[in-house]
């Protein structure tokens, strides 16, 4: 199972393995109360990609599309498919630190995610 969180919202029990999915780390946000159990940074949009979506929810459908294009690469295929091996067997829940939580790349993983895990 995939679940998506806000790296800012308490840990729990339930979250199984923390992965955080930024390409940078959340601004005010620990490591130890982040309670991580990796960071998958080749997994975050690019800098560049980032830069311009600028979480601006009319860019949402370009953003998408231009982040599963970077997401086709092989070395970022390659780390999907271990996180999809590990959703198999193990709750994953991965953190983001957006504050928008309908409009971000943890909703894009997720969904590649759960078609990975269906296979």
């Amino acid at each position: 199972m995939v679940r998506i969180k806000r790296i800012y919202t308490e840990a729990s029990s339930q979250d199984g393995l923390r992965i955080l999915v930024d390409r940078i780390w959340p601004r005010g946000c620990t490591k130890a109360r982040a309670r991580l159990d990796g960071w998958q940074k080749e997994l975050a949009p690019s800098t560049a990609l980032r830069t311009w979506f600028g979480h601006d929810p009319r860019k949402w459908n370009e953003f998408r599309s231009r982040y599963l294009a970077e997401l086709a690469q092989p070395d970022q295929r390659k780390a999907l498919e271990e996180l999809a091996h590990v959703a198999r067997s193990q709750t994953l829940t991965l953190l983001f630190g957006a504050s928008d939580e309908k409009h971000n790349q943890a909703v894009v993983l997720k969904e590649l995610l759960d078609r990975e895990e269906r296979k």
